[in-house]
């Protein structure tokens, strides 16, 4: 055997190992916060972190313009460094829900998440594991995703009429509030679209986002909707991103060997419906070379409708990457994508404008039905909601940051039953039964 060979023998063995696939897990992270500091000066990194820790950040603040590009990279990593620090501390196998929470709260820890907001929330999924006399292992990931619910924590901080004490006390006890309530009610809305929309814990986070807002609203507390959007980065941001899906696609063949594209070949023939685990049915490297297609993918389809990329929208794709070990992939996601693009030429917005595109990148949330039930039903699903998703957010007043996957749940809920019930009736009638 040639000595290069030995190296990428023992290369395998080594990435194949639980601690060896978390160290490549950190990579991710790692890779942008050393970019980061290539992107701004170090001096001023660190005062960006604090101003994205003070300054209100419901839906659009990009932490790229409110703290810089690596002030934002540097959030957003340590967040994820820590997640997977705790996962492995907490001596977990490494499945798909890892990375796909890991590569949210770093997508997210670009326009939302925090290092200050998060912590009540996540203290809340804990006192619900205790309270039910079991392990945090259970909940640990609905906890990571529930941190969507992050902007309502800040907000509460920036209550002037109520002493700085109070308002912190408030917002650790709503935070731990949202953490508790968050376990059952995502294992119970699950039910209501089946599976179907891939962001079932943001679906619940909508609702609690609703009920909050609502009763802060009844007490007069009103919050003026906002764009804060940079632009003018795509030929820098663009390199970066090519550069880690191109690495992390590399990295999965040297890594992984021959067997990852016929494992690729099927997770294209999945439906990706909410439960699918490509780390688990296939392996930790097609999944992360389904991860890599899935960031150039959508990348390059941002790119080509004239879209930025910016805090808001990479953390888009981040989420498309992530999901890209549960459920999502290039076969089930574009039809949805075209869907959304489609209803752009009809509607009275621009596709390319903040909202819509955003909504062109998280709409792959009901990537399942396109997998399931074919393309035309998948762009129907994408064209319904980007009128859907254009509309809700006001209801919560961008509290929730999985805005997409509040109007997901209600999309996949309205269709799926309809689409089966069309589809059964089609399967009875060739069987010449009358319904």
């Amino acid at each position: 055997m040639k000595e290069g060979d030995v190296v990428l023998t023992k290369l395998r063995t080594a990435a194949l190992s639980r601690q060896g696939q978390f160290i490549l897990l950190s990579c991710i992270p790692l890779y942008f916060i050393v970019v980061g500091l290539f992107l701004q000066p170090v001096a001023t990194v660190f005062p960006g972190i604090v101003k994205l820790m003070i300054e209100p950040d419901f839906l659009i603040t990009d932490y790229f313009v409110v703290g810089g590009i690596g002030s934002a990279f540097m959030n957003a990593g340590l967040l994820a460094l820590f997640c997977i620090w705790l996962t492995y501390f907490l001596d977990l196998d490494m499945e798909g829900h890892t990375v796909t929470s890991i590569c949210l709260v770093f997508g997210f820890g670009l326009f939302g998440k925090n290092l200050m907001n998060v912590w009540s929330i996540l203290t809340g999924t804990v006192v619900y594991a205790l309270y039910h006399n079991t392990t945090l292992t259970r909940y640990l990931y609905v906890g990571f995703y529930g941190t969507a619910l992050a902007p309502i924590i800040t907000q509460i901080l920036h209550f002037e009429w109520i002493s700085l004490p109070l308002r912190m006390v408030l917002g650790g006890l709503i935070g731990i509030i949202i953490g508790f309530v968050l376990p059952p009610l995502a294992t119970h809305v699950r039910h209501t679209h089946k599976g179907y929309s891939l962001y079932n814990v943001g679906f619940a986070c909508g609702i609690i986002a609703t009920i909050i807002v609502s009763v802060l609203k009844s007490f007069g507390v009103h919050v003026e909707l906002r764009t804060i959007w940079y632009e003018g980065g795509n030929a820098l941001l663009c390199t970066v991103l090519m550069g880690a899906f191109g690495s992390l696609m590399l990295f999965s063949l040297l890594l992984g060997g021959r067997e990852v594209l016929h494992q690729y070949w099927s997770i294209l023939k999945s439906t990706g419906i909410n439960g699918t685990d490509y780390v688990r049915d296939e392996s930790f490297f097609s999944a992360g070379f389904n991860m890599g297609v899935n960031g150039i993918f959508s990348t390059v389809f941002v790119l080509l409708v004239g879209g930025e990329l910016n805090g808001p929208s990479i953390g888009g794709i981040m989420t498309i990457v992530g999901f890209g070990s549960t459920g999502k992939h290039i076969r089930n996601s574009l039809p949805i994508m075209l869907g959304v693009y489609c209803a752009s030429l009809l509607q009275t917005w621009n596709i390319n404008e903040p909202g819509p595109l955003l909504a062109l990148l998280f709409c792959t949330t009901l990537a399942p039905i396109a997998g399931e039930f074919g393309v035309i039903a998948g762009i129907v699903a994408g064209f319904i909601h980007s009128s859907v998703v254009m509309n809700v957010g006001s209801v919560y007043a961008g509290m929730n940051l999985y805005n997409n996957g509040f109007a997901g749940g209600i999309v996949a809920t309205f269709m799926v039953p309809v689409v089966q019930s069309v589809r059964e009736r089609r399967a009875r009638a060739r069987g010449h039964v009358s319904l």
